[in-house]
């Protein structure tokens, strides 16, 4: 396993660039995101077991990131801070401006593959994963 810090620059869609790096390495390992700090100037997120998303305006806090990557999409749970301290956590929706930085540890993993597939059981893209032939 290796690792890769990434920096985001202000303005950039967080959820869109973090899919954006997994298509540009779809041929590579499997990707997770293992940690994730920074700020946003709102939030998006879809809280548990809610069918929208809930919007926040504002400046905040990212405290804590983590998810899976692949070509077809990412599954990210984050939680955020706002100027008071409310903490709130869901899935990362799409709209999450980075306002100064966000900051990520993206782990890579040589001899697997990451896909999702709708699953019948849930009505969701959940994760597929697939071991790959590694030549040392």
């Amino acid at each position: 396993m290796s690792f890769t810090p990434l920096r985001l620059p202000p303005g950039a869609d967080l959820r869109r660039t973090l899919e954006q790096h997994a298509f540009d390495h779809a041929d590579g390992p499997a990707l997770f995101v293992v940690a994730g700090i920074g700020s946003l100037d709102g939030a998006v997120l879809r809280l548990a077991a809610a069918n929208q998303e809930t919007r926040w305006t504002g400046p905040f806090e990212i405290l804590s990131l983590s998810g899976s990557l692949s070509p077809q999409g990412a599954h990210l749970h984050m939680s955020v801070a706002d100027a008071q301290g409310r903490v709130w956590g869901g899935h990362v929706g799409y709209g999450n401006a980075v306002r100064t930085t966000v900051e990520l540890v993206v782990a890579e993993m040589a001899g697997w593959r990451l896909g999702r597939e709708v699953d019948a059981g849930t009505g969701y893209l959940e994760l597929t994963i697939r071991a790959e032939n590694v030549v040392q």
